[in-house]
């Protein structure tokens, strides 16, 4: 199987927020610097000569925006020269809402960057101090204007729900302010407290409290309603889009396709494998720099943890997963794998097969976890 997207992590941000556990650092320019010839360098591996021909290019971090002028050019201009961005379906650039100047806005166009993934998580501009945000929700306005009046305008926006102290009306204004916008596609998550991050630290310390269940359900549930009347149909848990603007690149994942993994802290999944790279910045330099192979992991991935993780990847999907596609994939139908678990799930009504599709009922996403831990099979 050909391998049909690419995932490029810059670890680079302007400000730490209180809930990331991605790997980043704060930006400096002489690291960035020295970390943009690395990364060649890694690419240069996977990619020794020629142009490589994806369908997708995600291009996120930290904040990949967050670099300057010349070397964001300069990252453009490596992407350009290893892969065919031309042939590309989807070239998606991650970016902070106060990091895109009308010249930044310029140079993604040119290097043929045709959607872009903002960071906004509330319009709220306490809540945004709150969590460690550097943005105002003017910023928002501003950065949407610049990449509208520069021909970009597949636009994405992250929104966050079950943070300390906010109401279901909060987030419901929230969601009134993002519909406005009236853009193609939208994410949105509930806060997960990570270990590493400032807002594990004052979990453990009594400090910070988790929003209750039924809070967050409540939220998810208006969430959907209210992005369905807009016209946005929601295709995976976690995102919603008019129709024709869903995600390539985040399909890849859930359809279990292959992908390169490049930067810092990357995961990739390449025939037969999958691969973790190196997460501190000062040791993924150095070994990219020494042999190309700055991997501090790399897996086998046998049948049976193909076919676990094309059910609960695939189960993400609103559409589910295909049970004449596991046929075709796997050569053994789908219920002499799993029958007793589908029996399970559709006995609690957490799953349904539809037009030859198993899929999640809507109580079956609100329990996701729940349900992917049912297709773990016995070794």
């Amino acid at each position: 199987m050909t391998i049909s997207s690419a995932y490029i992590h810059i670890p680079f941000c302007q400000q730490i927020c209180h809930y990331c556990d991605f790997t980043k650092f704060f930006y400096n320019e002489r690291l960035a610097d020295e970390y943009l010839i690395a990364l060649e360098k890694e690419i240069h591996t996977y990619i020794p000569s020629g142009k490589a021909s994806v369908r997708t290019i995600f291009v996120g971090g930290g904040t990949p925006t967050a670099v300057n002028h010349q070397q964001l050019e300069k990252l453009l201009k490596m992407i350009d020269a290893h892969f065919d961005v031309a042939g590309c379906e989807e070239y998606t650039f991650e970016a902070n809402p106060g990091d895109l100047d009308m010249e930044k806005v310029r140079l993604l166009k040119a290097y043929g960057v045709n959607r872009i993934s903002l960071g906004v998580q509330v319009f709220d501009d306490d809540m945004l101090e709150k969590i460690g945000r550097v943005h105002k929700v003017k910023d928002v306005y501003t950065n949407i204007d610049r990449l509208l009046s520069g021909g970009l305008s597949n636009i994405s926006i992250d929104l966050m729900y079950a943070l300390p102290g906010q109401t279901v009306e909060d987030f419901n204004k929230t969601i009134d302010e993002a519909l406005q916008f009236g853009l193609p596609h939208y994410s949105s998550y509930s806060l997960q407290i990570e270990p590493k991050t400032v807002f594990y630290q004052r979990y453990k310390k009594g400090k910070l409290s988790k929003a209750p269940e039924e809070r967050e359900a409540e939220m998810y549930e208006l969430l959907q309603r209210r992005l369905a009347n807009a016209g946005a149909v929601q295709y995976e848990i976690s995102n919603f889009a008019k129709p024709g603007f869903e995600s390539k690149h985040n399909l890849t994942y859930w359809d279990n396709a292959y992908y390169y993994g490049i930067g810092a802290g990357a995961h990739g999944y390449m025939p037969g494998k999958r691969t973790i790279n190196i997460r501190p910045l000062p040791a993924y330099v150095k070994q990219a720099m020494e042999n190309g192979k700055p991997v501090l992991h790399e897996e086998p991935i046998t049948r049976k943890e193909m076919m676990e993780e094309e059910m609960f990847l695939g189960l993400r999907k609103t559409q589910g997963v295909k049970v004449e596609r596991f046929k075709e994939k796997y050569d053994q139908p789908i219920v002499d794998v799993f029958g007793q678990a589908i029996s399970a799930m559709k006995d609690r009504r957490l799953m349904e097969e539809e037009q030859g599709y198993l899929r999640l009922t809507p109580k079956g996403r609100i329990l996701g976890n729940e349900v992917f831990q049912e297709f773990l099979l016995d070794d």
